[in-house]
């Protein structure tokens, strides 16, 4: 009987079961609810009919070739590469680390400082993608100084710009025309006494200007493209980019090949979902055991505002509208103490959102004209314009960090504290917990080990008994409280009763609701969302936003936003989602345009706009984008973001 209805199910969008020879058998096998099945069944079939209907009314045409990069299409089966020369130069190091962030640049630092404490010769290589260290960091930010502390305990000495301590605390749930404050309880994850207001941009490169001194070797602008492995199936270092490819996927006369670097240990630290973080988490099963990573995207400006409404150290935050209370996200506002009025301001939107119309740059700028917002900025200008994805998995989502040959360091793997809104003080740490573990291995004369690239797990350990894991795991139910019918409401309520109370004592651990590209549902399912015009005062629009962002990349290139199938993008996210990565991308870098013939719709890819901040990759809902690294020192130049 379970044959035959599967048998059913299987042919209901192909047959039609209301004819008069499929009706008689139908009814013989369940003649109690044989109808209502087939009125079912019937319903599918009409909406797959329909969906085939539209599919080659609208999609007929040849599909447009998209992507050209050599890892969808492989040079080596390609004749315009035939006779190039494609061998790489490679160099030798004891530690490579890949990014140069907060964690990686704290690693590089601490292999340094333990190396010239103990009279010990290491050479350390830092390689960066962004033309400068710190021209890709972006974040709120708001900085606890725990791990700084650790690390350069003379870091006022040192100059190290911290130059706004918080002096006010704001919290509040915003209605359309109303602000709600809500108290900031001692011990409460939101509350910043002790932390300072920094440009994460500019601390970044005063980590680097320290970790030359110390020795390390820095190389920004250098993106790493591949990870090598030795034949035991061991991590044995990086491949920078080629450089000097055309667009079309074709060698330039001034093709260079990239570069190996090897190393006994490398060190992953690229950032949220990094690219070759991906690779590894397939390659050695990183991620067994764990929940899917969940992410947000956040936005953020600088504007230079009335000196008059200035008030230097206030931090505030709010939740609320213009989201709606099953879409997790807030704001924050900071203002600066840098010689001149200047305030950071943003907007976070959980990548878990389920209507495909919802834009996080549109809200972004729809939230400026609150009442109890907008004053701030009347008169002002806006300087600055950047958008990244951030880690919101904590506890939960954490993969394994150490495999034969590496480590994973910072937001690659996600040590983001998402009450707090803060993540580089347990990136910091995390660098530096590995650094010391490596350390201990690299200086073991007696060390045998059982691959060529050397495998640390006891970095892994040591990072469970520090207080990055504490902290993450006090906070662990938080976000995924979120997850009822009361949406904010309901995680409120949870994080005031049994965060405060409890202090993350509960002995249960909620679960995220999976990745989140599965979380869309169906544009026909939801109401679109109208978003108001710009005003150009307070609210822009997403070109000439980008366009503060300081985004630049080689245009003769292949497009860096690859696609596994071309033809996905507008057969199923356009036929189904109504073509959601219109709205999702921050940066405008993906449009749906009518195709030269007037039958159907193409997806053009506008890779030059491209602000590194992955939320493509993340929210697609075919998983069908990849992102790739482009050409090194390529994306935004982030002035202090």
């Amino acid at each position: 009987m379970v044959l035959y209805v599967f048998h059913f199910l299987t042919i209901a969008p192909t047959v039609d079961l209301f004819t008069p020879t499929c009706l008689p058998i139908v009814d013989s096998l369940f003649p109690a609810w044989s109808r209502r099945c087939i009125r079912a069944l019937k319903a599918v079939q009409t909406e797959h009919v329909a969906a085939q209907v539209y599919t080659r009314r609208c999609f007929s045409a040849p599909v447009p070739r998209v992507t050209s990069h050599y890892t969808i299409y492989p040079r080596d089966k390609d004749p315009r590469w035939e006779g190039v020369d494609m061998e790489r130069f490679a160099d030798e190091a004891d530690v490579v680390i890949v990014g140069g962030g907060p964690a990686g640049l704290s690693a590089a630092i601490r292999l340094k400082q333990l190396a010239n404490q103990h009279e010990k010769e290491l050479r350390v290589c830092v390689v960066e993608k962004a033309s400068q260290i710190g021209a890709h960091t972006l974040s709120g930010a708001c900085l606890e100084p725990t791990a700084l502390n650790e690390l350069f305990p003379d870091w006022k000495e040192r100059g190290a710009p911290l130059n706004t301590q918080v002096t006010e605390d704001k919290f509040a749930i915003l209605t359309e025309k109303y602000r709600i404050p809500v108290p900031i309880l001692p011990g409460l994850p939101m509350n910043n006494h002790g932390n300072y207001i920094v440009r994460l941009g500019h601390f970044v490169r005063w980590l680097g200007e320290q970790a030359e001194e110390l020795g390390v070797e820095l190389y920004p602008g250098y993106a790493a493209a591949e990870v090598l492995f030795h034949e035991d199936g061991s991590v044995k270092g990086i491949a920078t980019n080629d450089v000097g490819i055309a667009k079309d996927g074709s060698p330039k006369d001034v093709f260079e090949r990239g570069m190996e670097l090897h190393a006994k240990v490398t060190l992953f630290g690229e950032g949220c979902h990094g690219h070759l973080a991906k690779q590894l988490y397939k390659h050695f099963n990183l991620r067994e055991g764990c929940e899917p990573q969940t992410y947000a995207i956040g936005l953020k400006e600088l504007w230079l505002i009335d000196e008059k409404k200035w008030r230097p150290g206030r931090v505030e935050h709010s939740v609320g509208w213009p989201l709606n209370r099953n879409t997790y996200g807030g704001s924050f506002l900071y203002h600066l103490n840098e010689g001149e009025p200047l305030v950071a301001l943003g907007f976070v939107v959980g990548l878990d959102y389920t209507n495909p119309y919802l834009s996080p740059f549109r809200e972004f700028q729809r939230w400026k004209h609150h009442p109890s917002i907008a004053p701030t900025l009347e008169g002002g200008s806006r300087i600055a314009y950047g958008a990244r994805a951030l880690n919101e998995g904590g506890f939960q989502s954490v993969p394994k960090l150490t495999f034969p040959g590496g480590t994973l360091i910072g937001c690659s793997p996600g040590f983001m504290n998402v009450p707090k809104i803060k993540g580089t003080h347990t990136a910091m740490k995390s660098g530096m917990l590995a650094a010391e573990a490596i350390f201990s291995k690299l200086t073991d004369e007696s060390l045998q080990s059982e691959t060529t690239g050397i495998y640390v797990p006891e970095y892994e350990q040591s990072l469970k008994n520090s207080w990055v894991w504490k902290e993450l795991h006090a906070v662990r139910n938080i976000r995924p409280s979120f997850h009822n019918y009361f949406g904010l409401y309901g995680g409120m309520l949870y994080t005031g009763i049994f965060y405060w109370i409890l202090r993350g004592k509960e002995p249960w651990t909620l679960k995220h609701c999976g990745m989140d590209s599965a979380q869309l549902k169906p544009a026909k399912e939801c109401t679109p969302i109208e978003y108001p015009k710009p005003d150009g005062k307070i609210s822009f629009d997403l070109l000439s936003s980008v366009a503060l962002s300081g985004t630049n990349h080689e245009h003769d290139q292949p497009p860096h936003l690859t696609l596994k199938d071309d033809g996905v993008p507008v057969a199923q996210n356009l036929a189904i989602y109504d073509g959601p990565e219109q709205r999702f991308c921050p940066a405008g870098v993906y449009e749906f345009v009518p195709l030269e013939s007037g039958e159907g719709m193409r997806l053009q890819i506008n890779a030059q706009n491209c602000v590194h901040c992955k939320t493509c990759d993340i929210k697609d809902p075919s998983q069908n984008i990849n992102w790739v690294v482009p050409e090194g020192s390529g994306g935004p130049a982030y002035n202090g973001m």
